[in-house]
């Protein structure tokens, strides 16, 4: 397949795993027929996950591989992984799905299709929530929404938390060769400020997203949000250090 700039677009879909032994079959299963390279990252799971994700692999290994981490280091060191192997095997682009069954499946050709349309971009996901979202994960998001707000001096990134986005490969390696990026739940808004800071797009598009009431969490009231507090002061900082760069990117 050809992006509108006649390059190759090549895209995959990457699942980070991690003791998702119930959620991961139905996800991969709704994932299957739209006949797309699916790549599983199993960080560090559990016999019970580690067994559902050997079958997935096993029964359907003309559309799904698994790259297995030896001990678990959270989403962000799992996606890097999985980063590494996609490009590894030819692929240009990788749409991130959750391996809870939160995201809207059918909303991912239309995320493609605007990667292809837009290469250079990260294409993110804009959550529209039902009544299942707790409502203390809404006002988490919005304090992070304004402190990203500030780093980047800019709306563009309308979310930075919603784990549903497609990534052009070749640039998102490349900042892991020259920043640190969290690798736990700081992950996914560390990796798309820093993009941005790059000079890439951001494209959003609203997704639906569900709170299985079976799901499983692993975040860590204390530990995950003193991570995500320093994160926020790790891209202030960054963001003084590149602010004539941003406000001439706003524009006069």
């Amino acid at each position: 397949m050809r992006n509108d700039d006649g390059g190759a677009f090549a895209p995959c879909i990457l699942i980070p795993v991690y003791d998702h032994a119930e959620g991961i079959v139905p996800t991969v299963l709704s994932l299957l027929p739209l006949n797309l390279p699916i790549l599983l990252v199993d960080d560090g799971s559990g016999p019970a996950c580690r067994a559902a994700l050997d079958r997935l692999a096993g029964e359907h290994a003309e559309r799904v591989s698994l790259v297995r981490r030896p001990r678990n280091g959270g989403k962000g060191a799992a996606m890097q992984t999985g980063f590494a192997a996609a490009r590894a095997a030819g692929h240009t682009h990788a749409l991130q799905v959750d391996a809870d069954g939160q995201h809207e499946i059918a909303d991912v050709p239309g995320f493609l299709e605007a990667a292809r349309a837009h290469p250079g971009a990260v294409v993110c996901g804009v959550p529209v929530y039902d009544d299942s979202v707790p409502r203390s994960r809404l006002y988490g998001r919005y304090a992070t929404h304004v402190w990203v707000w500030i780093n980047t001096l800019s709306t563009e990134i309308r979310d930075s938390m919603c784990g549903f986005r497609v990534y052009p490969l070749d640039t998102t390696l490349a900042v892991f060769d020259r920043e640190y990026v969290g690798r736990r739940m700081d992950f996914d808004t560390e990796i798309i400020v820093r993009l941005f800071w790059r000079g890439l797009r951001v494209i959003n598009r609203p997704t639906r997203v569900r709170y299985p009431s079976d799901g499983v969490s692993h975040f860590r009231l204390w530990g995950d949000n003193l991570r995500i507090t320093l994160m926020h002061t790790r891209l202030f900082f960054g963001m003084l250090r590149r602010l004539p760069r941003l406000l001439r990117r706003r524009g006069p």
